[in-house]
Protein backbone atom coordinates (compact mmCIF):
# COMPACT_ATOMS: atom_id res chain seq x y z
CA UNK A 1 0.00 0.00 0.00
CA UNK A 2 3.21 2.56 0.59
CA UNK A 3 4.47 1.61 -2.27
CA UNK A 4 1.69 2.32 -4.21
CA UNK A 5 0.54 5.29 -2.70
CA UNK A 6 4.05 6.52 -3.29
CA UNK A 7 3.98 5.64 -6.74
CA UNK A 8 0.62 7.65 -7.16
CA UNK A 9 2.33 10.59 -5.60
CA UNK A 10 4.73 10.81 -7.55
CA UNK A 11 3.11 10.75 -11.02
CA UNK A 12 0.97 13.29 -9.10
CA UNK A 13 3.96 15.50 -8.83
CA UNK A 14 5.30 14.79 -12.35
CA UNK A 15 2.15 15.80 -13.91
CA UNK A 16 2.32 19.30 -11.48
CA UNK A 17 5.65 19.80 -12.57
CA UNK A 18 5.09 19.17 -16.22
CA UNK A 19 2.05 21.09 -16.65
CA UNK A 20 4.09 23.86 -15.14
CA UNK A 21 6.91 23.35 -17.30
CA UNK A 22 4.09 23.39 -20.32
CA UNK A 23 2.33 26.76 -19.12
CA UNK A 24 5.74 28.57 -19.13
CA UNK A 25 7.03 27.33 -22.19
CA UNK A 26 3.81 28.68 -23.64
CA UNK A 27 3.68 31.79 -21.72
CA UNK A 28 6.62 33.92 -21.86
CA UNK A 29 7.39 36.65 -20.19
CA UNK A 30 8.24 39.71 -22.49
CA UNK A 31 6.28 38.00 -25.33
CA UNK A 32 2.80 37.59 -23.51
CA UNK A 33 3.28 39.51 -20.49
CA UNK A 34 5.23 41.87 -19.10
CA UNK A 35 7.30 42.01 -15.17
CA UNK A 36 7.71 45.20 -14.31
CA UNK A 37 10.62 46.68 -12.82
CA UNK A 38 9.44 48.22 -10.41
CA UNK A 39 6.02 46.38 -8.52
CA UNK A 40 2.83 48.99 -7.59
CA UNK A 41 1.19 48.74 -3.94
CA UNK A 42 -1.91 46.22 -4.22
CA UNK A 43 -4.97 46.61 -2.18
CA UNK A 44 -4.92 43.49 -0.72
CA UNK A 45 -2.63 42.22 1.74
CA UNK A 46 -3.23 38.63 1.36
CA UNK A 47 -4.00 36.50 -1.43
CA UNK A 48 -3.01 36.96 -5.21
CA UNK A 49 -4.68 40.49 -6.40
CA UNK A 50 -5.81 40.87 -9.93
CA UNK A 51 -7.13 44.54 -11.07
CA UNK A 52 -8.50 44.98 -14.50
CA UNK A 53 -7.64 48.26 -15.71
CA UNK A 54 -10.46 49.61 -17.70
CA UNK A 55 -12.21 52.80 -19.55
CA UNK A 56 -16.46 53.00 -19.64
CA UNK A 57 -15.65 53.89 -23.26
CA UNK A 58 -13.01 51.40 -24.13
CA UNK A 59 -15.31 49.09 -26.77
CA UNK A 60 -12.34 46.82 -26.50
CA UNK A 61 -13.10 46.90 -22.62
CA UNK A 62 -17.00 46.33 -23.23
CA UNK A 63 -16.60 43.81 -24.95
CA UNK A 64 -13.91 42.00 -22.44
CA UNK A 65 -16.44 42.63 -19.89
CA UNK A 66 -18.52 39.93 -20.14
CA UNK A 67 -15.48 37.50 -20.01
CA UNK A 68 -13.88 39.08 -17.02
CA UNK A 69 -17.18 39.13 -15.61
CA UNK A 70 -17.14 35.17 -15.80
CA UNK A 71 -13.53 35.24 -14.63
CA UNK A 72 -13.72 36.85 -11.61
CA UNK A 73 -17.23 34.39 -10.80
CA UNK A 74 -15.11 31.51 -10.97
CA UNK A 75 -11.75 32.91 -9.52
CA UNK A 76 -10.04 30.75 -6.74
CA UNK A 77 -10.73 31.67 -3.15
CA UNK A 78 -7.34 33.31 -2.98
CA UNK A 79 -7.94 36.12 -5.55
CA UNK A 80 -8.76 39.49 -5.10
CA UNK A 81 -10.49 41.05 -8.14
CA UNK A 82 -10.73 44.40 -7.99
CA UNK A 83 -11.10 47.12 -10.92
CA UNK A 84 -9.42 50.57 -11.60
CA UNK A 85 -10.55 52.91 -13.94
CA UNK A 86 -7.93 54.41 -16.11
CA UNK A 87 -7.67 58.00 -16.94
CA UNK A 88 -5.16 57.61 -19.93
CA UNK A 89 -6.48 60.70 -21.11
CA UNK A 90 -8.35 63.92 -20.27
CA UNK A 91 -11.48 62.90 -21.21
CA UNK A 92 -11.27 59.32 -19.75
CA UNK A 93 -11.34 61.47 -15.97
CA UNK A 94 -15.35 61.93 -15.69
CA UNK A 95 -15.42 58.31 -16.11
CA UNK A 96 -13.39 57.23 -13.64
CA UNK A 97 -14.51 60.05 -11.17
CA UNK A 98 -18.35 58.55 -11.29
CA UNK A 99 -16.23 55.02 -10.90
CA UNK A 100 -15.27 56.29 -7.79
CA UNK A 101 -18.39 58.74 -6.54
CA UNK A 102 -20.73 55.75 -7.26
CA UNK A 103 -18.59 53.22 -4.94
CA UNK A 104 -18.36 55.72 -2.10
CA UNK A 105 -22.21 55.91 -2.40
CA UNK A 106 -22.12 51.72 -2.33
CA UNK A 107 -23.63 52.54 -5.90
CA UNK A 108 -21.49 51.67 -7.99
CA UNK A 109 -22.67 47.51 -9.24
CA UNK A 110 -26.36 49.07 -9.77
CA UNK A 111 -24.81 51.19 -12.94
CA UNK A 112 -21.70 49.47 -14.14
CA UNK A 113 -23.34 47.51 -16.33
CA UNK A 114 -25.38 50.55 -18.10
CA UNK A 115 -22.42 52.78 -17.88
CA UNK A 116 -20.67 50.71 -20.58
CA UNK A 117 -23.63 50.29 -22.56
CA UNK A 118 -24.48 54.00 -22.48
CA UNK A 119 -20.66 55.22 -23.21
CA UNK A 120 -19.06 52.23 -24.86
CA UNK A 121 -21.87 50.85 -26.73
CA UNK A 122 -23.99 53.61 -27.49
CA UNK A 123 -21.30 57.03 -27.49
CA UNK A 124 -23.64 59.16 -25.32
CA UNK A 125 -21.84 62.16 -24.56
CA UNK A 126 -21.70 62.11 -20.78
CA UNK A 127 -18.37 64.01 -20.21
CA UNK A 128 -19.14 65.78 -17.58
CA UNK A 129 -20.73 65.61 -13.97
CA UNK A 130 -23.83 67.41 -14.53
CA UNK A 131 -24.59 64.76 -18.02
CA UNK A 132 -23.52 61.88 -15.98
CA UNK A 133 -25.80 62.76 -12.85
CA UNK A 134 -28.50 63.32 -15.17
CA UNK A 135 -28.00 59.65 -16.55
CA UNK A 136 -27.63 58.05 -13.97
CA UNK A 137 -30.95 59.59 -12.56
CA UNK A 138 -32.63 57.84 -14.97
CA UNK A 139 -31.17 54.40 -13.57
CA UNK A 140 -31.80 55.27 -9.53
CA UNK A 141 -28.87 57.07 -8.39
CA UNK A 142 -29.77 60.57 -6.82
CA UNK A 143 -28.34 63.39 -8.98
CA UNK A 144 -27.29 66.14 -6.22
CA UNK A 145 -25.65 63.09 -3.52
CA UNK A 146 -23.62 61.79 -6.81
CA UNK A 147 -22.83 64.73 -7.72
CA UNK A 148 -21.66 65.70 -4.09
CA UNK A 149 -19.34 62.79 -4.21
CA UNK A 150 -17.91 63.44 -7.71
CA UNK A 151 -16.44 66.68 -6.49
CA UNK A 152 -15.59 65.84 -2.96
CA UNK A 153 -12.32 65.11 -1.52
CA UNK A 154 -12.11 61.47 -0.71
CA UNK A 155 -12.86 60.92 -5.18
CA UNK A 156 -10.15 63.41 -5.27
CA UNK A 157 -7.79 60.91 -3.50
CA UNK A 158 -9.05 58.09 -4.72
CA UNK A 159 -8.58 58.93 -8.45
CA UNK A 160 -5.12 60.19 -8.31
CA UNK A 161 -4.25 56.84 -6.04
CA UNK A 162 -5.66 54.73 -9.10
CA UNK A 163 -3.58 57.01 -11.62
CA UNK A 164 -0.46 56.71 -10.20
CA UNK A 165 -0.85 52.97 -10.01
CA UNK A 166 -2.00 52.78 -13.44
CA UNK A 167 1.22 55.48 -14.47
CA UNK A 168 3.59 53.12 -12.07
CA UNK A 169 2.30 50.18 -14.30
CA UNK A 170 3.04 51.61 -17.55
CA UNK A 171 -0.06 51.07 -18.70
CA UNK A 172 -0.94 52.54 -22.31
CA UNK A 173 -3.95 50.93 -23.53
CA UNK A 174 -7.33 49.25 -22.14
CA UNK A 175 -8.77 46.61 -20.94
CA UNK A 176 -5.27 46.04 -19.25
CA UNK A 177 -5.10 43.11 -16.20
CA UNK A 178 -2.32 43.73 -13.11
CA UNK A 179 -1.40 40.69 -11.23
CA UNK A 180 -0.39 41.06 -7.41
CA UNK A 181 0.96 44.35 -8.92
CA UNK A 182 4.18 42.36 -10.48
CA UNK A 183 2.84 41.43 -14.19
CA UNK A 184 0.25 43.67 -16.97
CA UNK A 185 -1.31 41.64 -19.41
CA UNK A 186 -2.77 42.89 -22.58
CA UNK A 187 -4.90 41.30 -25.76
CA UNK A 188 -1.90 42.30 -28.65
CA UNK A 189 0.62 40.45 -26.28
CA UNK A 190 -1.66 37.65 -25.66
CA UNK A 191 -3.19 37.31 -28.55
CA UNK A 192 -6.73 37.41 -27.63
CA UNK A 193 -9.03 38.29 -24.96
CA UNK A 194 -9.07 34.64 -23.93
CA UNK A 195 -5.52 33.50 -23.95
CA UNK A 196 -5.27 36.98 -22.01
CA UNK A 197 -7.39 35.72 -19.12
CA UNK A 198 -4.96 32.32 -19.90
CA UNK A 199 -2.32 33.97 -19.06
CA UNK A 200 -3.50 35.33 -16.17
CA UNK A 201 -4.60 32.49 -14.87
CA UNK A 202 -0.86 30.85 -15.21
CA UNK A 203 0.50 34.38 -13.70
CA UNK A 204 -1.83 33.65 -10.18
CA UNK A 205 -0.69 30.30 -10.18
CA UNK A 206 2.79 31.16 -10.16
CA UNK A 207 2.28 33.83 -7.66
CA UNK A 208 -0.21 31.58 -5.28
CA UNK A 209 2.39 29.02 -5.26
CA UNK A 210 5.12 31.54 -4.41
CA UNK A 211 3.19 32.38 -1.47
CA UNK A 212 3.12 28.74 -0.15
Amino acid sequence: MFRTFGVAAFLALAVMVTGTASAETQWQEGVHYKKLETPVPTESEKGVEVAEIFWYGCPHCYRFKPLAQAWEKNAPDYVNFVRIPAALGKSWEPHARAFYALEAMGQREKVHDALYEALAGEHKPLNDGKSLAAFLATKGIDPDEFLKNYNSFGVNAKLQQAQAKVRGARVTGTPTMLVNGKYTVTATMAGSFENMLKVVDFLVAKEHAQSQ
